[in-house]
């Protein structure tokens, strides 16, 4: 909008620049012609009345007396040439013709001669002023050539240089007002234009697959345009809305049927050598025996060794499908996982806390299931061959986190199981079901927190667990 204000006030200043520059031409040259048939005229009636006879040669003395008397009638400068272009006569006095005043160019003369209407106009522009001249032929009282009238008539452009300056100074003084106007209106358009479309933008970029999204309220003064947008996206939201709970149902039967098929595979393990225990026992079982006794309490053994097995993994599936409600209580986070340690007996166990103590609200079940999970990992991934194993525990205060560090000098996490590292039934131990860390990542997040880990392999493992502070 600003860039076509410029380009129509250029382009109508330079039309009406033109327009005034050739209306100038125009009345100019209206002008000498009226002048010219004047005197012409004039000068066709003192040649009728002269006593002289009518001959080129006597035009100096026919006009002797009277041509600055038809100068200062018509207040044009006369000059009168004989057919060859020789001045024969001026309005000027001798000492003052100037350059105008000089003979008539062969060109000239052969152009006045050829034209049909035996007259021609030359422009010219001497010491910066532009002048017309007309030359046209004299003739007696036969219609026979006697010489060469030219009038010098210059053209005085103050008065339309002048207009032209007036003009222009209104017109840029209008055209100004009408660009601020310009400027402001495009201001405002745009901004309505676009603070739909800015809206809009942030919602779209704000969208997420895995949260609620908003949809954008329909104002009655929006375009068509931005209704058709804004309508198109809130049909997305709704259609992504549908697919993320599609996703998520999909996703939690995966993860129960794999879960299933764990828990199957980990339940049929200790059936199988149960199984064999017991037709052993059935085929070779003998009363009379006399280590029947011993025989017996094997057997029990064996068992009641596979029986606990199966209840292990009951217990981590249990634990891990249904958390207990958590009952947050006041407590000191130091002293807790202090408390935890104790049951520990290796040796090369360390613990340190920046604080004496750190307050907040939160299970002290599910805190010391956190401790006892990654020391235990810890413990068992440092091989038995290591001569220096070490295990720091650390808790300290960060902003309003509680964080808790457990490193350890193991054997590492390699980069292909970084990725596993917290898949509910995965694990890289030869027993187990590979929950514990499963278990921790859900405690952490259901209190806003966050568990991260960083290994390198064959030279150790740390984890950091942080905990908001929740206020007692």
């Amino acid at each position: 909008m600003i860039c076509l204000t410029l380009i129509a006030s250029v382009l109508i200043a330079t039309v009406s620049i033109y327009q005034f520059r050739k209306e100038a031409r125009i009345y100019h040259q209206d002008r000498l012609e009226r002048k010219e048939d004047a005197i012409t005229q004039h000068i066709n009636y003192i040649l009728s009345t002269t006593t002289y006879p009518l001959t080129t040669e006597n035009l100096p003395l026919i006009f002797k007396d009277k041509i600055q008397e038809l100068a200062n009638i018509h207040a044009l400068e006369i000059n009168i040439h004989d057919l060859k272009g020789n001045l024969l006569i001026s309005s000027k006095g001798n000492f003052s013709i100037d350059s105008l005043a000089r003979p008539i160019s062969p060109i000239i003369l052969k152009i006045i001669q050829s034209s049909t209407s035996k007259r021609f106009v030359d422009l010219k522009q001497i010491d910066g002023q532009r002048y017309r001249s007309s030359y046209s032929y004299l003739k007696d009282t036969k219609f026979k050539p006697l010489g060469i009238l030219n009038l010098p008539y210059p053209e005085e452009t103050s008065f339309y240089e002048n207009e032209v300056k007036n003009f222009l100074i209104r017109f840029g003084q209008v055209y100004f007002f009408m660009l601020l106007t310009s400027i402001m209106l495009a201001y405002f358009l745009s901004s309505y234009i676009t603070k739909s479309l800015q809206a809009i933008s942030e919602r779209i970029f704000d969208t997420r697959f895995n949260k609620k999204n908003e949809k954008i309220p329909i104002e009655a003064s929006s375009s068509k345009e931005i209704i058709s947008l804004i309508t198109a996206y809130n049909g997305m939201v709704d259609k992504l809305e549908e697919s993320a709970v599609k996703l998520a149902q999909s996703e939690r039967e995966q993860a129960w049927r794999e879960m299933a098929k764990q828990v199957a595979h980990e339940i049929k393990n200790p059936l199988t050598p149960m199984r064999l225990t017991v037709q052993s026992f059935q085929r070779k079982f003998d009363p009379n025996d006399p280590n029947v006794n011993q025989k017996v309490d094997d057997y029990s053994k064996t068992l009641i060794q596979q029986i606990d097995t199966m209840s292990s993994v009951a217990s981590a599936f249990s634990n891990f499908a249904s958390m207990p409600a958590q009952q947050n209580e006041t407590l000191d986070v130091v002293k807790v996982v202090r408390l935890a340690l104790e049951i520990f007996n290796e040796y090369y166990i360390y613990f340190e806390a920046e604080q004496e103590e750190i307050i907040t609200k939160i299970d002290r079940t599910q805190l010391i299931r956190i401790i006892t999970n990654l020391v235990k990992n810890a413990i068992q991934a440092i091989p038995e061959t290591e001569p220096e194993p070490k295990i720091e525990v650390k808790v300290y205060k960060e902003n309003n986190n509680a964080k808790i560090i457990v490193k350890d000098n193991g054997v590492g996490i390699s980069m292909e199981h970084k990725n596993r590292i917290f898949e509910p039934k995965f694990t890289t131990k030869t027993s187990g079901m590979g929950l514990g860390l499963g278990i921790i990542k859900n405690i952490v997040e259901n209190y806003h927190g966050t568990i991260t880990f960083q290994s390198e392999d064959g030279k150790g493992t740390v984890f950091l667990v942080t905990l908001p502070i929740i206020n007692t």
